[in-house]
Order: C-alpha cells, then structure tokens, then sequence
C-alpha cells in the first residue's frame, strides 16, 4: 500500500535493476537485476487487481518503481497494458535512465513521477555516476506524448540546497509542459544502515538529514521562481508540503 507515489492508495511494484549510482540513493538493493523475485506479468496484475476496491475510492492505482522500471521495458510495457485492460490508473516512478523507445510505455502510462537528479550536467554526472543524455531522452518523449508529470527533486545539504540552484530547477520545470505537482524531498539517512548490512560505503557518511523547515523555506522559493501559476498546499493530515498547478 503506497499513499505518496501517486494519488490516491496505491500498490507500489518495484522492479529491480538500476544503472544509476545516485550518493544518496537508500535502495542500493535494487541495483541489480538478478536480486529480485521473477514473476509473469499476468500473476502480477492478478494480485494488482485485488486492491481495485481500494483504488475506486480513493482515486488511486498501480505505480511501477524500483530500481528503474525502464530497465525492463518489455515486462512493464506487458503489465501497464493489463492494468489499463483492467481499468486501474497507471504511474511510472522513474528517473528516465532505461532502454529503448518509450511511446507505447507511455501511451498506457497515466502519470509519470520524474526525479529530477540535478539541473545541471555536471552535476548530474556527480550525483549519479551517469551522463543525463537518456534521462533528456525520455523527458522529451514525455513532452511529445503530453503525459501528466510529477516532479521530485531530493534535496541534499551541501549538494542541491543552494538558492541558486533551487532557481536554475525552477527554469527547469518552467520549460516542461504538463506538470500538475512539485515536491522537494529532503534527504534522510534511513537508507545508511541497508549499506552496512551489505558491506558497501555509503558515500554521503556524515551528512545530515536536511533541515525540514530550510526544506520548507526553499519550497517557498521554488514556488516564487515558478510563477502565478503554482501554489504551496499541504497533504491532509501530514507536515508535508508541495507544489501544485492550479486548475
């Protein structure tokens, strides 16, 4: 049961597989395709189907995530289909870092959840570990098919915290049709221990969970480079904000 990866209550499938090696990722157990549980994409839907019930009245769906779901473009192109057979809303967490072309995938997509890794390509190169060559790729495919987006940006003291970056994301965004809700998620170090339990280095030791209230301040920020056309609402019943299109 997901409540933030998209409207409504949602069942999150996370697919395995991830090229991107981003400094604060918190799922490093997702990075390899092998890891996971291998499944056909019709026992899959089976169980999605299950939660319609749940989905009818709140408005929610199916989110595919991971990992990078577009690593395995055959097998989500298979189950978006089915669930849009079904009548269950679609979502696409993604960072845009897959393979192939993505005009089917995105013609049974209702909504993609973009992470925006960094505004600049130097920068994304830092925090990732890849060039953001596939990830403009599928951002254009987005644009060309006119799919709903969500933007998420995780903010991270020290790397993506500045003013001056907050407003070179906004101008960004700005140039992105079709975008109903930003979020800046502020870095947190619950993922550190999963590092530890699988020998690895976790490259951001040391740094602080970001400050929610500075979080909140740069979100003020975000807001006013974006223009009349957004505005700051709050989730019912949680601290959180975010950004919203109006209309």
């Amino acid at each position: 049961m997901g409540l933030v990866d998209g409207p409504g209550i949602r069942t999150v499938v996370f697919l395995q597989g991830c090229k991107l090696r981003c400094l604060y990722c918190h799922n490093p157990d997702t990075w390899l395709m092998g890891d996971g549980d291998q499944v056909e994409a019709a026992d899959l839907v089976k169980k999605i189907r299950r939660y319609r019930p749940y989905f009818e009245k709140s408005g929610g769906g199916v989110t595919f995530s991971g990992g990078e779901p577009l690593l395995q473009p055959e097998f989500l192109l298979e189950n978006l289909k089915l669930c849009k057979e079904s009548g269950i809303h679609t979502a696409l967490d993604t960072a845009g870092y897959g393979f192939g072309e993505y005009e089917e995938i995105l013609s049974y997509t209702d909504l993609v959840l973009f992470d925006i890794k960094h505004e600049d390509p130097k920068q994304y190169l830092f925090v990732t570990g890849q060039k953001e060559d596939k990830s403009k790729r599928f951002l254009e495919a987005v644009q060309k098919a006119g799919t709903r987006m969500w933007i998420r940006h995780v903010v991270v003291p020290g790397i993506t915290d500045s003013e001056e970056h907050i407003r070179n994301l906004a101008k960004k965004i700005r140039g992105l049709r079709n975008v109903d809700k930003v979020e800046l998620l502020p870095y947190h170090t619950m993922g550190e221990n999963k590092y530890e339990a699988m020998n690895m280095k976790y490259k951001l030791e040391g740094v602080e969970a970001m400050d929610r209230e500075r979080n909140a301040e740069l979100t003020e920020l975000l807001l006013q480079e974006l223009g009349k056309d957004f505005y700051v609402t709050q989730e019912e019943g949680k601290e959180k904000t975010y950004i919203r299109r109006i209309g």
